[in-house]
């Protein structure tokens, strides 16, 4: 299966260079990368390929965009290499990261030098071909802290916020930073450096905080991943472990429906450069872990064994973004509903990842 985003604004551009996507052989990295091969764009893929399994994901978009994909091998920390592929392309989606927080708390100067001074490195060399480069970088909602200060109703599976508003539209960009955890601080300097290079320098940039975006070509861990990993843990039958009591909310979007924003962020930078735009699934697709769960054993037809441990540090309670100033920027709106995209991404997994082929026959049942 592929993904295939919304028709973007600025997709009929003609690029006369490639289009780089840094960490373009993740989980979202991979999907943009194959939409905008899809529509002829050459892309210049960037990836250190650190984590276990992206190999695959490379040799996936080799095989089917051929000569209109190149790869390099490439570490944004790694000044000198990062400014050789920025001298000979047209914009840049940077979503190459440290993503988990229990790394970060292990090891936080890796985590800096990856997140913080990577993405610096990033925007000085978009910056030194003196040219106007676009870049987009993936943030995230981390940047909003565990927003301890929301004070939240406990019901039977969820949690919900007191205020009428939050419920009615969720967390918008008005929301002051709090950086929480050494991921949630290098995340969000590298944020505030992408604004800042669009007012002090000019650099056409802007950020997307995003919310938790799942799909397929994803590797789900307990650690990033969370939706991915549920369900490969509940097709293969093993156990689940919940951090909290599993009424934690997130809006979750389907890849799709990312990628379709950054391609209109791309499409318009000119218009909202220096300024960042929640991008989540939003009130509609706002789902607890315990709710989620509930619908994965419907799925796969069986009980999933569901154990429970301490809460994680700077885990927020609820988390669903305001995605009005996006809707309102660039006309875009989330198309996959969550029960809908899970059940895709089951059935993705089941024939993707499961290394036991008696375990492919695993009957998705809704």
């Amino acid at each position: 299966m592929t993904v295939r985003s919304q028709k973007a604004l600025g997709s009929d551009q003609m690029w006369k260079r490639p289009v780089a996507v840094i960490g373009g052989c993740g989980f979202i990295g991979c999907n943009l990368a194959d939409s905008l091969l899809s529509d002829g764009i050459a892309v210049l893929v960037a990836d250190n390929l650190s984590r276990p399994g992206v190999e695959q994901n490379r040799d996936w978009l080799t095989a089917r965009h051929g000569q209109l994909v190149e790869f390099r091998r490439t570490d944004v920390r790694n000044t000198e290499a990062i400014g050789a592929i920025l001298a000979d392309v047209d914009a840049v989606f940077h979503l190459a990261a440290q993503t988990a927080v229990t790394t970060s708390l292990v090891r936080p100067v890796e985590d800096f030098e990856i997140n913080a001074r990577g993405t610096l490195n990033v925007l000085e060399a978009a910056r030194a071909t003196g040219r106007q480069v676009p870049v987009i970088f993936a943030s995230t909602n981390k940047v909003y802290g565990a927003l301890d200060d929301v004070a939240m109703i406990e019901c039977d599976d969820r949690f919900i916020p007191e205020r009428s508003d939050l419920r009615t539209h969720g967390i918008d960009e008005s929301r002051g930073l709090d950086f929480c955890t050494p991921y949630g601080c290098s995340k969000g300097v590298a944020d505030q450096y992408v604004l800042d290079y669009a007012r002090s320098f000019g650099v056409p940039a802007a950020v997307l905080r995003m919310s938790c975006i799942y799909g397929p070509h994803q590797f789900g861990t307990e650690d990033q991943g969370w939706v991915a990993h549920f369900l490969l843990r509940a097709l293969v039958g093993d156990p689940i472990t919940i951090y909290g009591n599993g009424k934690q909310v997130r809006d979750i979007l389907h890849v799709s429906d990312a990628i379709g924003a950054y391609r209109h962020a791309l499409g318009a930078i000119h218009e909202i450069s220096g300024q960042a735009f929640n991008l989540g699934g939003g009130v509609n697709n706002a789902v607890s872990l315990k709710l989620l769960l509930s619908e994965i054993c419907r799925f796969v037809g069986h009980e999933v064994s569901v154990t429970y441990a301490d809460w994680r540090t700077g885990d927020q309670p609820y988390f669903v973004a305001d995605t009005r100033k996006l809707q309102t920027a660039l006309g875009w709106r989330s198309r996959v509903s969550w029960r809908d995209g899970v059940r895709q991404l089951a059935r993705w997994l089941a024939e993707h990842r499961l290394q036991d082929p008696a375990s492919q026959d695993r009957r998705i049942t809704a």
